[in-house]
């Protein structure tokens, strides 16, 4: 794996905090951000396809990957202040800004904030378009949020018989998720704070027609996470935005689906330099 790099900054309030990235390439500048409980490393299969041509800057987003993890209360407006903060201190002037998933929302939300700092827009399978069908989705994990050790030692207790019951990855991966929860402050916050749809608070839905940064929007057709009407959304309401539908492609876009994602980026990039 390429090594990361650390950026210290002086962070909203706090003491010094690190921003951690990876970077690939030469060319114009593209930044990279990932989805939610994700980190930068996600992106090395697309570096690899766009070296040649862009200088990729995968980033580590506040509260996530090897970047800082203050304990504060996380929320879109953070994570494009920690986001505007590397950028200057990198000094990029002009750059395509790339996001997936929860990334997408966070880059969609500095387009609005910044747009004369971007040459282009990306958005694989974008998050942030609020969506009141995701209330109650996950109720019954509500529990692993618990700041309790009886869950830690229930989950314990049910490994040895859960594969009786051929629960044995379920309970792994519930046990993962915790531990994960537990040691990212970003993810923990953002579930906490929007266990209801009247939490949805920033989403980007009403004020993405103000966009006039040329923007892509890929997704997948066989996505079950961010529903295929979100990335319409963007598209349709993002002036001049281009949709496209990847066939037999999920939500694992940047690891899984590399080689798609580049042959949609690099000509549509040469048209929008």
């Amino acid at each position: 794996m390429k090594n990361i790099i650390q950026v210290q900054l002086d962070f909203d309030s706090l003491n010094t905090v690190a921003a951690a990235y990876l970077e690939m390439g030469e060319g114009t500048p593209i930044i990279m951000l990932h989805g939610f409980m994700g980190e930068a490393s996600c992106w090395l299969p697309l570096m690899n396809q766009l070296k040649s041509n862009f200088r990729c800057i995968g980033l580590d987003l506040l509260g996530f990957g090897q970047s800082a993890r203050p304990m504060i209360r996380y929320d879109i407006a953070k994570e494009v202040a920690f986001l505007r903060q590397v950028v200057e201190a990198l000094q990029l002037d002009s750059f395509y800004l790339l996001g997936h998933s929860f990334g997408g929302w966070v880059s969609a939300a500095y387009a609005l904030q910044y747009p004369d700092s971007l040459r282009g827009l990306i958005l694989a399978a974008p998050a942030g378009i609020r969506d009141d069908g995701f209330a109650g989705r996950y109720d019954h994990l509500r529990p692993i949020l618990w700041e309790t050790p009886a869950i830690d030692w229930g989950l314990e207790l049910i490994k040895p018989i859960a594969g009786l019951f051929g629960q044995e990855k379920t309970i792994a991966q519930i046990s993962w998720m915790r531990r994960e929860l537990t040691t990212q402050p970003a993810a923990r916050s953002f579930l906490v704070d929007r266990l209801r749809p009247e939490d949805a608070i920033d989403t980007v839905e009403k004020e993405i027609h103000r966009l006039t940064v040329p923007t892509l929007v890929i997704t997948g057709d066989q996505d079950e996470t961010i529903p295929l009407w979100h990335s319409e959304t963007y598209a349709n309401e993002i002036p001049n935005a281009k949709l496209v539908i990847l066939p037999n492609a999920d939500h694992s876009l940047p690891q899984n689906f590399a080689h798609q994602l580049a042959i949609e980026i690099t000509p549509w990039s040469l048209t929008h330099k």
